[in-house]
């Protein structure tokens, strides 16, 4: 089971902090010793020839509003576009198979047409919903965001705190928020010490914010898409093989490397991932990771175990609390050497 431990609320960032790189930075060494930094010192913990794995994922505003025939209204979430017509979604309220949803009064339309195991709806839209998302849609913030997503913060506004500032590819749902501590000044610092930057795409599902309950093995991960470019397997093997590490940024860029990973080589292009990453598990790819903190009963605080080890993590969370880091999404970060 994941490190136990008991997060008061007031601990789960609502915000982020402004300048992006000035959150806080524990550093948990292979020695076991903490350091506490502020994350604009991550350079001082990498080294020339380091490769460091962002994911490059973009957060669509999949939040609608859809009203019945008759008139009453609900919370349509997207999940993910299987086509350009086919979409998955969560309802709230749920709504049965074959009713139709109208979207900005009548500028789409949705029927839906089935219902998969995990209780989303298969909708089946008149048009391509994607143009219409900037006019129609939301940015879809965690569930524990209490505030409205275009209300202003320190700075800019948290539907663009919410997304990192390399975002490029378009899909996801929650942001890959580890990525979110980096500043377009503090990226361009890190390569010109000399570590390479790569990407990659893993379009991030509401799947994340799923608890574990009862037994690990029960535990059903959902589906996700990624994509590899060459450009990033090629480096990420070259590094491999000259001995150099490989810093992941996030636990949604540790899956999709992870799920690649085939006979020593990097597999490029498209592909799908379920994989559940928990003690005790071989990393193949990767040596360092940064992230946030994450919370309890969650597939990614096992994730971490996995590459630091359960007691580890534990001493490290149960440091955090008492020095009263800001958890998840829009909270602080930790470099996991």
């Amino acid at each position: 089971m994941p490190p136990l431990f008991t997060l008061p609320p007031e601990l789960i960032a609502q915000t982020g902090l402004e300048p992006r790189d000035s959150s806080r930075l524990m550093v948990l060494h292979s020695n076991n010793t903490l350091e506490h930094r502020i994350f604009r010192d991550v350079t001082d913990y990498l080294r020339p020839g380091d490769v460091l794995v962002f994911n490059e994922s973009k957060v669509i505003p999949a939040r609608l509003e859809a009203k019945k025939p008759t008139g009453g209204k609900l919370e349509v979430l997207l999940l993910r576009e299987f086509s350009p017509l086919e979409w998955s979604a969560y309802l709230k309220p749920a709504r049965k198979a074959s009713e139709t949803l109208i979207f900005g009064d009548g500028k789409a339309t949705a029927t839906i047409v089935g219902t998969l195991e995990d209780g989303a709806r298969m909708l089946r839209f008149d048009r391509d919903i994607k143009p219409l998302l900037d006019e129609l849609g939301s940015l879809p913030l965690p569930p524990y965001i209490q505030h409205d997503p275009q209300n202003s913060q320190v700075g800019s506004s948290a539907a663009e705190r919410y997304q990192t500032v390399y975002a490029k590819e378009k899909g996801s749902v929650a942001a890959p928020t580890a990525g979110l501590h980096f500043t377009e000044t503090l990226l361009e610092k890190v390569r010109d010490m000399g570590v390479e930057t790569h990407f990659l795409t893993l379009h991030v599902g509401a799947g994340t914010f799923k608890p574990i309950k009862g037994r690990l093995e029960d535990h059903q991960m959902h589906q996700e898409v990624f994509d590899i470019p060459p450009s990033t397997a090629q480096a990420i093997e070259k590094a491999k093989l000259e001995g150099r590490r490989i810093i992941a940024v996030g636990t949604t860029t540790v899956r999709a490397l992870e799920s690649a990973w085939h006979n020593n080589r990097l597999e490029v292009g498209a592909g799908e991932t379920a994989i559940f990453i928990h003690p005790p598990y071989s990393f193949k790819v990767i040596d360092a990771l940064i992230t946030n903190f994450h919370l309890p009963d969650s597939t990614l605080i096992l994730l971490v175990s996995a590459l630091a080890g359960i007691e580890r993590i534990e001493r490290a969370y149960q440091t955090a609390l008492l020095e009263r880091y800001r958890f998840y999404s829009l909270g602080d970060a930790m470099l996991i050497l």
